[in-house]
């Protein structure tokens, strides 16, 4: 009787630790996954920050349209522009001064 006993015991614990086993796999692979796609956002932040803090500082942003745009941008005082008016694949601006 007591082999029995001690038999299905045993049978008993390698079950549960089995089970134990699958669920803990199952956890590491899951915090794994996380962690990867963490990690790549992480690293996309990392890109969208340093292009947004190099591009778009107005410094930059004045450089560029001297080496880039040399004649081709205009600047306009916001508080005189009236409509911005898209026209056959063209950006129309009305102010104040051109009615």
């Amino acid at each position: 009787m007591k082999k029995i006993l001690l038999s299905f015991l045993v049978f008993i614990l390698l079950i549960v630790t089995t089970f134990t086993k699958n669920a803990t796999k199952e956890l590491e692979k899951n915090i794994f996954i996380t962690k990867e796609n963490i990690r790549e956002l992480k690293n996309k932040y990392d890109l969208v920050l340093l292009d947004y803090n190099y591009l778009s500082s107005p410094k930059r942003l004045v450089k560029f349209q001297e080496e880039l745009f040399d004649d081709q941008l205009y600047s306009f005082d916001l508080e005189n522009l009236q409509k911005i008016i898209f026209f056959n694949n063209k950006v129309l601006f009305q102010t104040n001064k051109i009615k």
